[in-house]
């Protein structure tokens, strides 16, 4: 008896194991393939700007793990944080009304349109100029290109909730703060999720830029820090952290985005 029920698990386990392995190899192949690269020409280049990725990771623990991490990259990322919070919040808080509105919509489209053209990083010096160089200058960079994304998927996804909903709410007398939750939001989140993912990058960008003007700690201060004292291997420590946290948040919005559209994957499968 014990030997049948070896033979008919066996498989079982012998298929889960595949599976593991190819998730496995999914998720690792490219980029052990892209280290094995980086490793192949920086031991055959001679140039002094192209370290080893052991040394790379050497450079990375020593300066990572150490007091660097609670003075420069912990604050970073709590400004990140604050600028992409902040971001949402305007960003969803003016796109609703905007979307439900035709006549606030074409009113406010050319200036919208105008703000969204200019180049984040322009605004910088302005910023700087207004609210000094401390966390608010930095904080209000991010949200000046984070709420552009956000805005106008926002705006697009209230204008393309199906009318026979409406009309069911306006039949059924759902009105004020159940039609926006159960309504408009809800209609609208597929698009506020795409805009919030696009800002999510804009928001790691812009948190280094702010950080390369006139200041004295953060991810983008150290890695400029050590770019003009030729301190290579900690500089590349640097850029692969900003690669990890992207990493990280990416995939932690990622979980975020699932729960929130459960409703969207399981009507569309």
């Amino acid at each position: 008896m014990d030997l049948e029920v070896e033979r008919e698990t066996a498989p079982a386990r012998s298929s889960a194991a595949g599976g593991l392995g190819r998730r496995l190899l999914r998720l690792l192949g490219l980029p052990v393939l892209l280290i094995l690269g980086w490793w192949a020409f920086s031991v055959t280049s001679e140039s002094f700007y192209v370290p080893t990725p052991p040394r790379v990771a050497q450079a990375f623990v020593e300066t990572w793990f150490s007091q660097r991490l609670f003075d420069d990259a912990l604050p970073s990322i709590a400004r990140l944080l604050a600028g992409y919070a902040l971001a949402t919040l305007i960003g969803v808080g003016l796109g609703v009304p905007i979307g439900l509105s035709v006549r606030l919509r074409a009113a406010a489209e050319p200036v919208l349109e105008f703000f969204r053209a200019i180049p984040p990083p322009v605004l910088v010096p302005l910023i700087m100029l207004l609210a000094g160089i401390d966390n608010g200058m930095k904080i209000l960079v991010i949200v000046s290109g984070c709420v552009w994304p956000i805005l106008l998927n926002t705006v697009e996804g209230v204008r393309a909730i199906d009318e026979v909903l409406s009309d069911t709410c306006r039949m059924y007398k759902v009105r004020g703060g159940a039609r926006l939750r159960h309504l408009v939001l809800r209609g609208a989140s597929p698009q506020i999720m795409a805009g919030l993912r696009q800002a999510l990058s804009i928001a790691i960008i812009l948190m280094v830029i702010s950080e390369m003007f006139a200041s004295s700690s953060g991810l983008g201060f150290t890695i400029v820090l050590f770019q003009r004292g030729f301190a290579i291997p900690e500089m590349w420590s640097g850029i692969l952290l900003l690669g990890l946290l992207g990493f990280g948040l990416s995939v932690l919005f990622r979980q975020v985005e699932r729960r929130v559209l459960s409703w969207h994957w399981s009507h569309r499968a």
